[in-house]
């Protein structure tokens, strides 16, 4: 292992907590920002289809908001790197409109002006995606790539191994985070009572977010504290 790819490797590998908490997740962000050139922020967030997910954490406030907005939305370049499996750097946010059209206006509107999305994978198993933001149009070199990508591969390792830790000490891993965990409950509170698939339940949530311009964990919070009607969620 060369000087530059064992700095990296250890810059994550001792990042203090445990692997999966947000506390670690915001850390691991805050440093992915400070060891890769031109990253503004970060954000980390576990995936296992549009409807599950949770974002562990983020470098500052923007970066979740720019994450919660390809949730709330269910499009965006995290939402593609997941799902193939493949880096999607996206150099300039304004020719990728025509791929995610709600999302890039929306990250537009909040300064972003590229966007790299590296999948958190071991082998075939995949565990969400690492986002990373700038304020700048710009590309990756070659060198800027392989940075990422490394710190991607450690960022799934700790994770991984923490999974297998768990498993074998009969513990569960990955407490529902916060608010994303709201969205979860409401989702099933809406599927049940209206007599639903959570599919659609999660589609009649994520229409209302976008109809009235609010993020998706409002919404569901309002519905879970009894807020909105659910007969009005059609």
């Amino acid at each position: 292992m060369d000087g530059r790819r064992e700095s990296l490797w250890r810059a994550i590998v001792t990042v203090p907590g445990v692997p999966g908490t947000s506390q670690w997740a915001r850390a691991v962000c805050g440093v992915s920002v400070e060891l890769l050139p031109g990253i503004d922020a970060a954000a980390l967030t576990l995936r296992a289809s549009l409807r599950a997910q949770d974002m562990l954490g983020a470098s500052d406030e923007w970066a979740g908001q720019l994450d919660g907005q390809q949730y709330t939305l269910g499009e965006g370049p995290g939402v593609d790197a997941f799902a193939s499996g493949e880096p999607e750097l996206v150099t300039d946010i304004r020719t990728a409109e025509a791929r995610w059209p709600w999302f890039c206006d929306a990250a537009l509107a909040m300064g972003a002006r590229a966007v790299y999305a590296f999948p958190l994978r071991i082998g075939g198993v995949r565990l969400g995606t690492l986002d990373l933001y700038r304020h700048q149009i710009g590309g990756f070199t070659p060198s800027m790539m392989a940075d990422a990508m490394i710190v991607a591969v450690v960022i799934s390792q700790a994770l991984m191994q923490e999974v297998t830790r768990a498993e074998e000490a009969g513990q569960a891993w990955l407490r529902p985070v916060g608010s994303y965990h709201d969205v979860n409950v409401a989702t099933g509170m809406l599927a049940a009572l209206l007599r639903i698939s959570l599919d659609d339940a999660f589609l009649r949530l994520r229409g209302r977010a976008f109809t009235t311009d609010r993020p998706l964990v409002e919404v569901a919070k309002e519905v879970l504290e009894k807020k909105i009607d659910v007969d009005e969620l059609y």
